[in-house]
């Protein structure tokens, strides 16, 4: 396929959570996600990097530098591209304010629809407690999850074989341990808090790698999920109307699966 002529083109994308640098990050799949996908504007929503797992251990395959090219290539031929970082790229927190080949970063963002609603654009770390309060936890817990990634990756090559689809080990934990449920919805209760108090529609963000969109209390929480499992971007249509996008395996990539599609009423 022509990179210049991809299958769908919307007003704007929405990524989190690559963690370029981690050796569960599937850039591969992003990179061929973009393929077929683009649009005139492109928010990075944090740890798009993964200064964490560099600093372990240096892992940057060619795939991690392409993805980094793509972006550059893309702000040198007129896209707007708005880079807000995360705990895992927290390195960028210095550098508000500043342009990168074209690609701006900011602490958050504003994000006006097509139908004129203000939407919040953050990556979330700041509202999670672990990560403010309990930082060696929160860096253990990063461990187990990449022992996780890398289980579920045999798993599933076992699935594969068979003709099964993809199966997240962690997202079934998530759904199956009562305090991980209620850590999602506490999350999630937050943000839309916070959009509030920016007199905002809605707010979108990344960090929890549980892509959402959901209405509560008039406020619209959307959630980009991530680049390591479920492999989602959140899309804009020109009318204004959000969808996440599922890019998970090759078994879909034929007929991306779409979670969920919400228009903005």
């Amino acid at each position: 396929m022509n990179e210049g002529n991809p299958d769908h083109r919307f007003r704007t994308l929405f990524i989190s959570d690559v963690h370029l640098g981690a050796g569960g990050s599937q850039a591969d799949q992003l990179l061929d996600f973009l393929k077929h996908h683009d649009a005139e504007t492109i928010y990075l929503v944090g740890d798009i990097v993964d200064g964490w797992a560099l600093k372990s251990s240096w892992h940057w395959p060619q795939s991690h530098n392409d993805f980094v090219q793509k972006m550059l290539r893309k702000a040198r031929k007129g896209a707007t591209i708005i880079y807000v970082p995360g705990n895992h790229d927290e390195f960028l927190r210095s550098y508000y304010g500043t342009h990168f080949g074209g690609i701006e970063v900011v602490e958050s963002a504003i994000h006006e629809g097509a139908d004129g609603r203000r939407y919040l654009v953050i990556h979330g770390d700041i509202f999670d407690l672990v990560i403010q309060n309990a930082r060696w936890l929160a860096h253990l817990g990063d461990k187990a999850y990449d022992v996780a990634i890398r289980l579920n990756r045999f798993v599933n090559a076992f699935r594969r074989s068979f003709g099964f689809p993809y199966w997240s080990l962690s997202k079934w934990a998530k759904f199956k341990v009562k305090n991980a449920v209620n850590y999602i919805g506490a999350f999630e209760r937050t943000l839309a808090g916070e959009a509030r108090r920016y007199n905002a529609d809605g707010v979108i963000c990344g960090h929890i790698h549980h892509a959402a969109i959901r209405d509560e209390h008039d406020i619209r929480y959307m959630n980009c999920g991530d680049w390591v499992e479920s492999c989602t971007a959140l899309a804009e249509h020109e009318d204004g109307r959000f969808e996440i996008i599922t890019w998970a395996d090759t078994l879909r990539r034929s007929s991306p699966l779409v979670l969920t599609s919400a228009r903005a009423a």
